[in-house]
């Protein structure tokens, strides 16, 4: 769907177009100046990293930039933002680097839970379910639900979106989405992840750590954007 590099350059981008150091942007979303540092990019395995979702919607809501306007920094087309409008969020087929927007599913957290929306790699199936645009390079598999409930707040509230991606590999830190065999879904920080066992975090401290057996399990999968 997107890479490392797509990502991090459009952070440099984004402070470029606003006059600013990315430590300085990373200062103005109210994060440590170090965040976007070229160290922070790679891991102690050599293996790029990825920001993580609140740190970008952090810099976009500290910016005035949405979803659209960040995904095409990333695709190199709107520096001035002249291929996007926001009100309607239309997109100019004929603007340096454009990327159709695709069609995904879009569903409630208590709608997947609730019947046999998904077939066995945890992908949505079937029909009846509403449909949001997502700009994607390819034809990724992805999906939006929207969240209810408040055990992921302040990071995610009530309502807000987010584009699921059932086939990226995910590691401790990263926010995922779970799916119980009974047909809980819930909108999660992955804590720690075994053979047998997976512990869940909410950033809502009211809300307790969650630890399932894996046999209980019947999907991961990772969070890639969010929608506010």
């Amino acid at each position: 769907m997107f890479s490392h590099t797509e990502v991090w350059a459009a952070i440099d981008a984004l402070a470029a177009k606003n006059d600013i150091s990315v430590s300085k942007l990373a200062r103005t979303a109210g994060l440590d100046a170090t965040t976007f540092n070229k160290s922070k990019r790679v891991g102690g395995d050599g293996r790029m990293r990825w920001p993580s979702t609140e740190s970008l919607s952090k810099i976009m809501d500290a910016t005035g930039t949405d979803i659209d306007g960040f995904l095409a920094l990333m695709r190199g087309s709107a520096p001035s933002y002249d291929g996007l409008r926001d009100a309607g969020r239309d997109y100019v087929a004929d603007a340096p680097g454009f990327v159709p927007p695709a069609s995904i599913p879009l569903l409630g957290l208590a709608q997947a839970g609730s019947g046999g929306f998904f077939d066995d790699a945890g992908l949505p199936t079937g029909e009846g379910w509403e449909a949001v645009d997502f700009p994607q390079s390819d034809r990724e598999p992805v999906y939006a639900l929207e969240i209810s409930g408040d055990s992921m707040e302040p990071l995610y509230r009530d309502g807000d979106r987010i584009v699921v991606s059932p086939t990226t590999s995910v590691r401790r830190g990263d926010r995922v989405v779970v799916r119980t065999n009974d047909g809980e879904i819930m909108a999660k920080t992955l804590a720690r992840q075994t053979a047998n066992t997976i512990e869940l975090e909410s950033e809502n401290p009211e809300h307790p750590k969650r630890t399932f057996e894996m046999k209980d399990v019947d999907w991961v999968a990772r969070i890639m954007w969010v929608s506010q």
